[in-house]
C-alpha cells in the first residue's frame, strides 16, 4: 500500500513540509504599480474612463452599509424655556425636555386660547390622547379583539369639580365608544356646565365607590390650584379608596410636586411640557394637545416636537 500510496501522490512530500512559505518573497515578486499602470493603458486606449488606484475608485454600486449620507449631529436639546423648572426629562430617543412652572403653564394656555385652541378643543385633544394611553395599559390588541368582547375592561373615572374633572370625563366617552366600562365617580354637589352633559353619553355616573373589581382607576380628583379639596370628605373617601385597591393608577394632568399627591400613581399623564411632578406621579407620560410652535414663541419658549410619529411619549428623568 505505501508504494501506490508513493505512486499516487508522489516521493519527498514529507521533506517539503518542513520548510516554511516566504510570503515576502513571493509578494516581491508582484509589481503593483506596474499593474495598474498597464490597466490604465488598456482602459485609455479603448476609451473607458481611467479607474486610477483602488482608493481613488468610485464605485458605481455601494453596500447596504455604505450608501449613508452623514448630515449634521443630532442636537438633543431643542426645547429651551425662559426660566427651567427643578427637574429636566427626556425621551426614548435622548431628546432633553424641560420641566416648567405653572405659571408658565398658565400663560401658554392663554396665548394658545387667543390662537383659537379654546378650552372644549383641549379638553377633546386631552381626552384623545388619555383614552389612547389607557387602551394600552389595559392591552391594546390583544385585549381588545372580536372574540374578546365577554371580558370587557372595567375603568373607574374619579374626578373633581374644575377642568381635569373635564378632561377625564372626555377620556371616559372615547372609552365607552371602545367597548370599555366606565364607572364615572362625581361628587354629588356637582353642578355640571352644558358642555360636560354633552361628554356624559354612556357612561355610568354614579356618586359611590364601585365594590367590584375594576381593572385602571384613572385619577382626576387633583387640581392645580383649588388645594382645599383635599380636605373635603367625598375627596379623602375617594382617594383611600383608590389607594387601598388593587388596581393600578392613572393620574391625569397632576399639579406640581409641592401640592402632594393623596393617590399614589403608577402612571401620571402631563400636558405640552411637564410640570415638576413628585415621586408618587409615577413615571410620568407627556401628550400632545396640538398647541401650535408660534404660541410656544411667544411665551418665550424654544420648541421642537419631541413626539415623532406618536401623540403619547414617555419620559424619564435626565
Amino acid at each position: 500500500m505505501k508504494n501506490r500510496d508513493d505512486e499516487c501522490f508522489g516521493d519527498g512530500m514529507d521533506d517539503g513540509l518542513d520548510t516554511d512559505f516566504d510570503f515576502e518573497g513571493n509578494l516581491a515578486l508582484f509589481d503593483k504599480a506596474a499593474v495598474f499602470s498597464e490597466i490604465d493603458t488598456t482602459e485609455r486606449r479603448s476609451g473607458a474612463r481611467s479607474r486610477g488606484t483602488p482608493q481613488d475608485q468610485t464605485p458605481t454600486r455601494y453596500r447596504h452599509d455604505e450608501n449613508i449620507l452623514e448630515g449634521k449631529p443630532v442636537v438633543y436639546r431643542q426645547i429651551v424655556v425662559p426660566q427651567p423648572g427643578p427637574k429636566e426629562y427626556c425621551t426614548d430617543s435622548g431628546l432633553v425636555v424641560p420641566s416648567i412652572s405653572y405659571e408658565l403653564h398658565k400663560r401658554l394656555l392663554s396665548a394658545a386660547e387667543r390662537y383659537g385652541l379654546t378650552l372644549e378643543r383641549r379638553l377633546e385633544m386631552t381626552g384623545v390622547c388619555a383614552s389612547q394611553m389607557t387602551l394600552t395599559l389595559l392591552g391594546g390588541p390583544n385585549r381588545f379583539t372580536p372574540k374578546n368582547l365577554h371580558q370587557r375592561p372595567t375603568v373607574a373615572l374619579l374626578c373633581g369639580p374644575h377642568v381635569q374633572g373635564a378632561q377625564g370625563i372626555s377620556c371616559g366617552r372615547h372609552l365607552a365608544n371602545h367597548e370599555v366600562e366606565v364607572i364615572l365617580f362625581l361628587p354629588n354637589f356637582v353642578k355640571l356646565l352644558d358642555s360636560w352633559v354633552t361628554l356624559l353619553f354612556s357612561l355610568f355616573i354614579s356618586t359611590d365607590l364601585p365594590d367590584t373589581p375594576v381593572d385602571l382607576i384613572i385619577n382626576c380628583l387633583d387640581c392645580h390650584e383649588n388645594t382645599f379639596l383635599m380636605d373635603q370628605p367625598w375627596y379623602r373617601a375617594a382617594a383611600d379608596w383608590a389607594n387601598q385597591n388593587r388596581a393600578p393608577v392613572l393620574s391625569l394632568d397632576p399639579p406640581v410636586s409641592g401640592q402632594g399627591h393623596a393617590v399614589e400613581a403608577k402612571w401620571s399623564l402631563s400636558l405640552c411640557l411637564p410640570l415638576p411632578l413628585a415621586e408618587g406621579a409615577g413615571r410620568v407620560y407627556l401628550c400632545d394637545i396640538g398647541i401650535p410652535r408660534q404660541v410656544f414663541q411667544e411665551v418665550g419658549i424654544k420648541y421642537h416636537s419631541p413626539f415623532g410619529c406618536k401623540f403619547v411619549i414617555p419620559l424619564h428623568s435626565a
